[in-house]
């Protein structure tokens, strides 16, 4: 129901699952296991895979803390989208890729839930998209101490204010891996 005309396909996006990025990250082993599940399901249905990663001065590009967490891989004919914002639409070429592809539909996976994962839900929808939040393969740290709720509360939050999100003639959702439609 996209807003994108002739764009009926849907990509899985694997936002900033980097060492920098997940480690220490609230459920990081079970999430990153989720994802990873996913991407096997993407590649084994067709759909392809678009990994977001992301650099900056705290994460410095080609570092340790740069690198993808090793419990995933990309494959060499999948699309890696480096960006330096929360929103992995912002000055990237994450709608070129989809668009080539004819996506019309997101399914978001990654890190941190309270910056780039909410950033790129919206950033997606604003720019015509349906958008699937996975539930349960989206994480972030624990930034209690500096006034932010404990990240299982983060992520029950976003999982909660994005299944309740509408704009005309999208879709927002939010799934568990389980029960994904991927293609």
């Amino acid at each position: 129901m996209s807003t994108l005309e002739g764009r009926d396909a849907s990509a899985l996006l694997v936002i900033d699952v980097q060492n920098g990025v997940i480690d220490g990250a609230y459920r990081r082993d079970e999430v990153v296991g989720t994802i990873r599940s996913l991407v096997d399901r993407a590649r084994n249905e067709g759909v392809p895979v678009v990994w977001i990663q992301h650099s900056d001065d705290n994460i410095e590009y080609g570092s340790d803390a740069w690198q993808y967490v090793p419990e995933l891989s990309r494959a060499d004919d999948e699309a890696l989208v480096p960006k330096h914002y929360a929103d992995a639409f912002e000055e990237t070429a994450l709608e070129e890729v989809l668009a080539s592809a004819g996506v019309g539909r997101i399914v978001v996976t990654g890190s941190q839930t309270d910056e780039c994962i909410r950033s790129t839900i919206h950033g997606g929808l604003t720019r015509g998209y349906d958008v699937s939040l996975i539930g349960d393969a989206h994480t972030t740290e624990d930034l209690s101490e500096w006034g932010a709720p404990t990240p299982d509360l983060v992520v029950a939050h976003t999982n909660l204010y994005w299944g309740n999100h509408r704009a005309p003639g999208r879709t927002a959702e939010v799934v568990a891996a389980a029960d994904v439609r991927l293609g």
